[in-house]
Formats: structure tokens, C-alpha cells, sequence
């Protein structure tokens, strides 16, 4: 038991401050559609005909400077059409596609930077690994801090502050808050973990599919497409609906590269991803449909896959569940700056020794 405080306590010292600092811009991104209402003045309206996300297409792409890389409609909650032009640029268009606000950097605007510190640390892919193996740790913390619960338990206080900022008073805090929040960190950081280490995700979901099954099923078609330039987004649209009638069509995906099929994500009524993920793949140039992929259909393992972001972003639940997982993600950048707080400065006395 005296090993696992010790663990506990040096990792939480060690790496607390990221964790505080992944449950704060979590729960604050949360909060982005709220966020863009109050920061830009436009609305666009959620619309779900195909003919008219087609015709929106037409005019994104005619009035764009920059070639965008996808297209994400505007829904209940983000009420603004969100087009990517690259990795660190893009901009909001209005319900007639015009442009209302743009960005070329993470810097040029708040909820992009947050974006980016949650997923990427600031750092690219290193700092998505890095994230990922600090959610690995958070599990170690929450189950190493249940054991050290237990025999405490009969002490239980809930306190939402520490009675003192005195390192028992820290520790008791730290210790009763923590167990009440364990489940709710508990599915947070499992499915932070699972997308952001690809190894644990095949490895937790290797009973229901395996790797190469899930891989295979989200290749796109192995044919090379023409040029999107010139492509009927009208007619594309209305095939992609006709394709899965009961679908909400969600983005759009513009080739990268020559030969590259345009892609389109539907989400159906039983998805919970609130972009879907089933996907349509066509030939720009002709508008020929190449390959469809049903979310619903796919491999089971892939199926629970889908899943880890909903939950872990709060696209499920409604208001009630978007509130709850702010509740834990603020609790836990309390819990990890205060655990630093307490491991460095506030560490136990040492007795002095008695003069004789």
C-alpha cells in the first residue's frame, strides 16, 4: 500500500498540471457553439435538402480565395458552416456561403487555439501521443486512488475546496472528490486514450474486430477520380441522399491530391457521432458514386469506436450531459493543480532534531 501511495503521489506531482490543464480546455471546448454565438453576429440555417447543401457547396467553393479541404454544415449546436482551407486555416460562412470570419493561424481565434492546446498541446502529432499517454496515466491515477480510498472510506467527506490549503486538508479533498468523480474520469480518459493511442484502441477492441477489419472498412476506393473542379454538387448531394434516404448529410470532403475521390460523411438517426460516419465516396469529375460505407454496418469493434467521441466530447446526452462532463473536466484541473500544489509545496515537515 505504501508503494502505491508513493506512485500515486510522484505521478500526480509529475504530470498533474497536464491533466488540469486537458479537464479545463475540455470543458471550456464544450461550450464552442455558445461561444461562437456570443463572438460572431451571423447565423446559418441548419439545413438538411440536399439540393440546397449542394448549391451552398457551389457557392463556399465559388467565393473562396484559398481551395477548401472540407465542409462542415452548420447544426443545432455550432450554428455557422465551418470550412477548412488547411491545417491551421479556414473560416465560418453564413447560410449563403459567404465568408464571415476567417483564421490562418491557431492564434487567430480563441476556440481554434483551445482546439488545438486539448488535442495537440500545440505541438502536432507529438502532442496528441503525449496526451494520449497522460489519459493512460490518469487511469493509473484513478485506479491507484481508489485502492488508497478504501480503507479511508469510513471518513468520507464530500468537500468541493479544501477545508485549508494545508497538504492533509489537500489530500482529503483531493482523496473524496476524486472517488465521486471516478467514473465519469474514468470514461473520459479511456476514450481520450483510445483516440489518440491507435495500439490501445486495436488492442481494447480486438474481441469484437480486428485491426485490419476496421482499416479495411474505412479505406476509400482504390480508383483513381477525376479533378473536382467542375463536379455537380447538386447532383452529388441528391445521389448521397438517395444512397441513405433517412440521413442528414454532415460534411463534405475535398480531394487533397490529384486522383483523390471527393467524400461525403451522413450521419443516420441511429449514430450517435454528431457528423456520422457513414461515408459516401464519388468521382468528382463525373459524379459517379464509387463505394458506400453504412456506419450501422460496419464492423462491430468499429461501431463501439464511433462511439468514443460522442461521449467524450458531450455530443450525446443533451444539455444535462454537456454539463456533468464540464463538471469533470473542471474538477479535474482542480484535483491536478492541486495535487502539484501539495506534492511540491506543501510536502510534509521533516521533525527537526532535538538538541541535547
Amino acid at each position: 500500500m505504501q508503494l502505491v501511495a508513493s506512485i500515486h503521489r510522484w505521478a500526480g506531482g509529475l504530470i498533474g498540471l497536464l491533466l488540469a490543464l486537458l479537464g479545463l480546455t475540455g470543458a471550456l471546448l464544450l461550450w464552442k457553439g455558445a461561444w461562437l454565438r456570443l463572438t460572431v453576429s451571423a447565423e446559418a440555417v441548419v439545413e438538411t435538402d440536399p439540393a440546397t447543401l449542394g448549391a451552398l457547396t457551389q457557392n463556399i467553393l465559388a467565393g473562396s480565395t484559398q481551395t477548401p479541404t472540407s465542409i462542415v454544415f452548420a447544426n443545432s449546436d455550432i450554428a455557422l458552416h465551418t470550412v477548412r482551407t488547411g491545417p491551421d486555416s479556414g473560416f465560418y460562412a453564413d447560410a449563403s456561403g459567404s465568408a464571415i470570419t476567417s483564421w490562418d493561424s491557431i492564434w487567430a481565434r480563441s476556440e481554434i487555439f483551445l482546439f488545438d492546446l486539448h488535442h495537440h498541446l500545440l505541438v502536432g502529432e507529438a502532442g496528441e501521443t503525449v496526451s494520449g499517454i497522460a489519459g493512460l496515466v490518469g487511469l493509473g491515477f484513478i485506479i491507484t486512488g481508489l485502492i488508497l480510498w478504501w480503507p479511508t472510506r469510513k471518513t468520507f467527506r464530500l468537500r468541493l475546496w479544501p477545508a485549508r490549503m494545508t497538504r492533509p486538508a489537500i489530500i482529503r479533498q483531493h482523496r473524496d472528490m476524486g472517488v465521486i468523480l471516478a467514473p465519469l474520469l474514468f470514461l473520459t480518459m479511456l476514450t481520450g486514450v483510445m483516440m489518440t493511442l491507435k495500439p490501445v484502441a486495436e488492442l481494447l477492441l480486438s474481441p469484437f474486430s480486428s485491426a485490419a477489419e476496421m482499416e479495411s472498412a474505412l479505406e476509400p476506393p482504390k480508383v483513381a477520380a477525376g479533378p473536382a473542379d467542375n463536379a455537380d454538387w447538386p447532383r452529388i448531394t441528391a445521389v448521397a441522399q438517395a444512397r441513405f434516404p433517412d440521413a442528414t448529410i454532415r460534411i463534405i470532403g475535398l480531394p487533397r491530391k490529384a486522383g483523390d475521390p471527393v467524400a461525403i460523411r451522413l450521419k443516420r438517426p441511429g449514430e450517435w457521432h454528431n457528423n456520422g460516419r457513414t461515408i459516401i465516396w464519388f468521382d468528382g469529375a463525373t459524379g459517379n458514386l464509387l463505394r458506400a460505407k453504412d456506419a450501422l454496418a460496419m464492423p462491430q469493434g468499429l461501431q463501439l469506436f464511433n462511439l468514443t467521441y460522442p461521449l467524450h466530447a458531450a455530443k450525446v446526452g443533451g444539455t444535462a450531459y454537456k454539463v456533468v462532463q464540464t463538471i469533470a473536466g473542471l474538477a479535474l484541473a482542480l484535483l491536478g493543480s492541486l495535487a502539484v500544489w501539495s506534492f511540491w509545496f506543501r510536502r510534509k515537515a521533516i521533525p527537526k532534531p532535538i538538541k541535547p
